[in-house]
């Protein structure tokens, strides 16, 4: 048993939708949860610069007693590739692996559809990973660079036209290509989820990246025996490095709830100066 808290980072507020599955799974379970929301959007920047960021928000996440680090971001999970070790002697995961083992074990037809920033597609680390898998399997991949504001910005609703024209634009090509499963390689798309799945239509699966990696993180920690002995529910801390109360309203679109407690801000020069 181990009765250290998860820690789970993210650019923004998509990696709470991590979060929320995590609670979910594991409820008795204490979460930290870092949004660098100062700093986004990562997949608009350099390789060498997500790559300093994340040491970054590993390096807070290792300042807490954490026994288990999640990137909730598709960009930094796809810099990062699949190093378990990127957090040192603490177990850490990425959205990539869970995402595309799900992903490769759901599809019928063998194509599947990537969706992600930028820099994710421009990797290419979600289609080597999957080749990995099944060598076999036809992927396309599509940045979709507008998704992150839309979502940050309020503008995810279903029936929003602005959305409902942003994902035509940006997923005419994967629907075109005939993909029977899409992977929504940024934590921040699920919220874009209805919209998404209403031009793709109900044969086509979506894949969460940020629900995949949580149920990567309860099956590891039940496996290494590192659950919490606690019986009573977990709490969540939040730190932000930008405006708490920015925090606190957008929070509600990826928890599906208010937060309860407390969001504490963490300077830049404090972040900056970890790595």
């Amino acid at each position: 048993m181990n009765n250290s808290a998860i820690g789970v980072f993210d650019s923004g507020m998509g990696g709470l939708t991590c979060v929320k599955e995590l609670n979910k799974l594991m409820p008795n379970e204490d979460i930290i949860y870092f949004g660098d929301t100062a700093r986004i959007p990562y997949g608009t920047r350099s390789k060498e610069t997500i790559l300093k960021y994340a040491e970054q928000d590993i390096a807070l996440m290792k300042k807490h007693d954490v026994k288990m680090i999640i990137a909730a971001c598709g960009t930094v999970s796809s810099m990062v590739g699949m190093n378990k070790n990127a957090a040192g002697d603490i177990p850490f995961t990425g959205v990539l692996l869970p995402t595309v083992q799900t992903a490769c074990s759901k599809t019928k037809n063998g194509k599947i559809g990537v969706i992600g920033t930028a820099a994710t597609i421009k990797s290419g680390s979600y289609g080597k990973a999957i080749r990995t898998i099944k060598p076999d399997i036809s992927i396309i991949g599509v940045p979709c660079p507008l998704f992150v504001p839309l979502v940050e910005n309020g503008f995810a609703d279903r029936d929003n036209p602005v959305a409902k024209l942003v994902v035509e634009q940006y997923l005419e090509p994967i629907k075109k290509d005939g993909v029977d499963t899409l992977i929504l390689g940024c934590t921040h798309y699920p919220i874009l989820h209805d919209a998404i799945a209403d031009y793709m239509g109900e044969n086509v699966e979506l894949i969460s990246s940020g629900s995949e990696a949580a149920k990567y993180a309860c099956a590891f920690l039940t496996g290494k025996d590192m659950l919490t002995e606690r019986t009573v529910e977990g709490t969540i801390s939040f730190y932000s490095s930008d405006s708490t109360d920015l925090f606190y309203e957008n929070a509600h679109a990826f928890l599906g709830e208010q937060i309860h407690g407390t969001v504490k801000q963490v300077a830049m020069e404090e972040l900056t100066a970890l790595a």
